[in-house]
């Protein structure tokens, strides 16, 4: 019986990413593909993915035991970073969509199903919805519209806690400029672990990703939504599945821009150079609300694989001081940490 161990579940629109980690590394991981998809509501599919996974564990249901089951965070109310119990509460508002669709809401449901049959906790960690800003931070300069903090929470603050332990301070006393930078794009002020200020990782801020717009001119971007041209559906499309790569060169993928530009294709070349400028632009911009005291500047997420790109990146921000660069999403890793942290006795549990 394996009892040093804790089950992660992050299920997306087709498939579920499922691991047992150890305390240090992963012991086993698969994926499970669900081809109905998300369906029109989560509690719609959540049975026949529950269904899906049990089989697919098999003798490990009897076999292996974790001492938790930990789910990736959906959209709730705004919130404190941290690891939180999967209450009646919370699994109720994410099946019922209260504060948004999104495959994700499946994640503390499907860790509560699975903690009831080992009798552990179930957890989430750092939702999408985490939320730290200040005051300053929300201000809009458009009275009726408030700054939302919208990140890559989970990895974002992962990062933050790997990072401290790197520059060999409690995370409580750091500040670190974090750009997870991925299919959305999120730079972030992380002051003492908490993500303070934020680009809008969705909507309207921050620098064009592979599929999203980022930040745009406001009176073209009118100009559009008046025109006639676009329902609400189709710009709302436009800005986060048409832009960016997908936009300039018909692809979201890094990779293949960077075949284009070893093509000749000047283009992409200018493209993506248009990318790292603003994403180095935002950067500066969390550098300036520290007012450039910073312990380190962080680059995670899909794109800092490509060596070329990081390596234009680190050339803009270098001036900052020491960079760390954790490739990838990493999201499976953080939920395990952030479990391993509360049954360590490092964090406490928190309630929703």
């Amino acid at each position: 019986m394996v009892s040093s161990l804790v089950f992660v579940i992050n299920p997306g629109s087709t498939s579920t990413k499922l691991a047992f980690f150890g305390p240090k590394k992963s012991r086993w991981e698969h994926t499970v593909e669900h081809p109905q998809g998300i369906g029109a509501h989560p509690r719609d599919v959540l049975d026949k993915r529950a269904e899906e996974i049990t089989v697919l564990l098999g003798d490990k249901l009897t076999q292996w035991k974790p001492a938790a089951v930990v789910g990736r965070g959906g959209p709730l109310r705004p919130l404190e970073g941290g690891t939180y119990e999967a209450n009646d509460q919370m699994i109720d508002e994410l099946l019922s969509e209260s504060w948004s669709a999104h495959a994700s809401n499946l994640g503390a449901p499907l860790a509560k199903i699975f903690a009831q049959k080992w009798s552990v906790p179930a957890y989430v960690v750092d939702p999408v919805t985490v939320d730290n800003f200040t005051e300053l931070a929300r201000v809009s300069g458009v009275p009726g519209i408030t700054r939302r903090c919208r990140s890559h929470a989970l990895n974002i603050r992962s990062c933050a806690h790997l990072a401290a332990t790197k520059v060999g301070k409690p995370l409580r006393r750091t500040r670190f400029i974090v750009a997870h930078l991925g299919g959305g794009i999120s730079v972030a002020c992380v002051a003492g672990g908490k993500i303070v200020d934020v680009n809008d990782a969705l909507l309207g801020m921050g620098p064009f990703s592979p599929t999203r717009a980022g930040a745009v001119p406001i009176g073209p971007l009118v100009d559009m939504a008046t025109s006639g041209d676009y329902s609400k559906e189709q710009l709302v499309h436009l800005l986060t599945h048409e832009s960016g790569f997908a936009g300039y060169l018909d692809t979201n993928s890094l990779v293949r821009v960077e075949e284009m530009i070893d093509e000749g294709d000047e283009n992409a070349r200018l493209v993506r150079a248009a990318m790292i400028y603003q994403i180095a632009k935002e950067i500066g911009a969390c550098a300036a609300v520290f007012k450039g005291k910073v312990d380190a500047v962080i680059l995670t997420g899909g794109l800092v694989h490509s060596h070329q790109f990081r390596r234009v990146l680190r050339f803009y921000v270098r001036w900052l001081g020491r960079t760390f660069v954790f490739p990838g999403e990493r999201e499976m890793e953080a939920l395990a940490a952030g479990a391993f942290r509360v049954l360590n006795g490092k964090e406490k549990v928190k309630e929703y």
